[in-house]
């Protein structure tokens, strides 16, 4: 009798691969960095039992029945999970699991070096004596947007949205936070109001995204809300790209209605909205938010820990459905 099949569908750290295979089951790994082709998604994914698939790849309703029957669970490599189609998973009995809280610190970090990116102007800089063009220094070059004592707005207030505000402290911000439940750790800590969206996009000096993908938050910063922000505003999105309507976004940068903006995920990753790139007060990151090597590598183990308890008859540690 073969043993049951798990499909990685990226190259991940270990130690995925070996608490696979030490639990007797055989990881098929798609040995590579880019995504693969749908094509060769769906070939790949026949006759699976597990499957480890990144937030990139569309866990819909082709690719569950291309894996057929055998196919019991899906373990995503991220913390969200809008890419399954977790309806159609329960049609069938496949469970879905994601890696909650071991990327916490590491996101609320990053998302802290774009503010201070943003703020100060770093990237440009940066670059300008990189090219060989920076001439010494002058009393009107590279003016930012000062943090420290400055409103931090901070829209979702989960796990990595608490762990930015909490980072506040060192800069005596003020923080605004939207949520659909009160926040007592934020409140207690660092002082933090419950506010409206629309009192915190008119409000805040700095505004951090940390919702996740629904069809409520879809667009959920657009051209109104880029009109209602203060010209110094900077807007930093570590949370899901679809939030931001880009092209609104890069309207307001070309435009200077806001200061800047920093930006790890995008509404159509990897391809950016037309002209944002060529925007100077833009920071823009190829998806870093979990990309410290022990939070990767714990990931790696929670999709493996997902697989290997389901296929052996218990619940998932981690389950969305």
């Amino acid at each position: 009798m073969s043993m049951p099949r798990v499909l990685i569908t990226r190259r991940v750290p270990p130690p995925a691969v070996e608490l696979l295979e030490r639990a007797g089951l055989v990881a098929d790994v798609i040995d590579q960095d880019d995504p693969p082709s749908r094509e060769m998604l769906l070939e790949r994914a026949r006759g699976v039992s597990g499957l480890i698939a990144m937030l990139s790849e569309r866990v819909d309703v082709d690719l569950l029945d291309a894996a057929g029957p055998s196919l019991r669970i899906v373990a995503n490599f991220a913390v969200g999970y809008d890419n399954i189609d977790l309806e159609a998973c329960g049609q069938r009995g496949i469970r879905a699991a994601n890696t909650p809280g071991v990327l916490t610190d590491a996101t609320a970090d990053l998302a802290w070096a774009l503010i201070l990116a943003v703020a100060r102007r770093v990237v440009e800089g940066d670059r300008l004596v990189r090219n060989g063009q920076w001439t010494g220094w002058a009393p009107m070059q590279f003016l930012g947007v000062q943090v420290g004592g400055a409103t931090l707005g901070i829209v979702g207030a989960g796990r990595i949205g608490t762990a930015v505000g909490l980072r506040s402290a060192g800069f005596g911000m003020k923080v605004l936070y939207v949520d659909q439940r009160s926040n007592p750790e934020l409140e207690q800590r660092v002082g933090a109001r419950r506010v409206e969206l629309d009192e915190l996009i008119a409000a805040a000096d700095v505004i951090s995204l940390h919702v996740p993908l629904t069809d409520e938050n879809r667009h959920l910063i657009g051209a109104r809300q880029f009109a209602a922000m203060k010209p110094h505003a900077i807007l930093i999105n570590t949370a899901r790209g679809p939030v931001i309507d880009e092209a609104a976004l890069v309207e307001a940068l070309r435009d200077h209605r806001i200061a800047g903006a920093g930006l790890d995920v995008y509404e159509d990753e990897p391809r950016l909205a037309p002209g944002l790139s060529e925007l100077p007060n833009v920071v823009v990151l190829p998806h870093l938010g979990s990309a410290a090597t022990a939070t990767r590598q714990k990931m790696s183990q929670m999709t493996s820990e997902n697989v290997i308890a389901v296929l052996g008859g218990r619940e998932p540690p981690n389950p969305v459905n």
